[in-house]
């Protein structure tokens, strides 16, 4: 059993969540792009490196970060161009100013469930952006699920067929509301014979005006805020779609210039 079959297995991880289109590369270089990035790419929590290489592709100078080990082979192996190295979102150190850009997506930003994580990711960037820095982010929207439960604990079926055999997933979250957590149980049954594998996650539920207060006491300033369109909303972004002005739908997209140095410390 693994402590996380689809980051465990990458291969499985992209025939779950396929994306031959680059929907989320190509989003996040438009966001670059309407903001005047320069080159220099920090991926954070890039997984296996789809999104680094298509900004590769197009001319960027792309590092991407991950703490799975199997990630980062994979995306060396599959995804090359970019430099691929182990870092920790809840706190890195990659060298100060050294790039353009900071980009954290599908949610992997809300793996800092506390305070001090969120402030200790959020410093790291500040440290590893150049003056006029941008961070883009995408993510679930912790408002979304005030008094909605729509995606909420009624378990959802999903099956896929990968290299012949069938893989169904059994998932359900629930809020947990003391510790403003989104909570994920998923249950793995495949059709060869394996045993069952049960996976645990969760993503911190962070609110606009939270995730404002948040970047502006870390020194940015928010450029965009939004809930769509973006690379996972329905309908999806597409080229010449600009930002919407709402933030009420079930995710959030956030693009932010680092400013000045911040002036005050966050209590956790």
């Amino acid at each position: 059993m693994t402590d996380n079959l689809l980051t465990d297995n990458p291969t499985l991880y992209e025939a779950r969540f396929p994306d031959p289109g680059r929907l989320a590369g190509r989003w996040t270089e438009d966001c670059l792009r309407r903001h005047g990035s320069g080159k220099r790419v920090l991926d954070l929590g890039c997984g296996t490196g789809r999104d680094a290489a298509h900004l590769h592709g197009v001319g960027r100078e792309v590092t991407g970060a991950d703490l799975s080990e199997a990630m980062l082979a994979h995306a060396r192996e599959r995804h090359p161009g970019p430099d691929y190295i182990r870092a920790d979102l809840h706190g890195f150190d990659l060298g100060q100013g050294v790039f353009d850009a900071v980009v954290c997506l599908d949610s992997a930003l809300l793996y800092c469930h506390t305070n001090d994580q969120l402030d200790g990711f959020l410093s790291s960037c500040r440290r590893a952006l150049a003056p006029g820095g941008l961070l883009v982010a995408e993510m679930r929207n912790g408002a979304y699920f005030l008094g909605r439960t729509d995606l909420l604990d009624t378990p959802r079926v999903n099956e896929f067929t990968w290299r012949g055999t069938v893989h169904r997933s059994v998932t359900t979250l629930t809020v947990d509301r003391t510790d403003q957590l989104l909570r994920r149980r998923r249950v793995w049954t495949a059709d060869d014979g394996s045993r069952p594998v049960e996976q645990r996650s969760a993503w911190r539920l962070l609110f606009p005006q939270e995730l404002r207060h948040l970047l502006a006491a870390h020194g940015f300033e928010v450029l965009e805020l939004h809930d769509g369109p973006g690379p996972r909303t329905e309908p999806p972004w597409h080229e010449g779609l600009l930002p919407g002005r709402t933030t009420d739908a079930d995710r959030l997209h956030v693009v932010a210039r680092s400013t000045k140095p911040p002036t005050g410390t966050i209590t956790p």
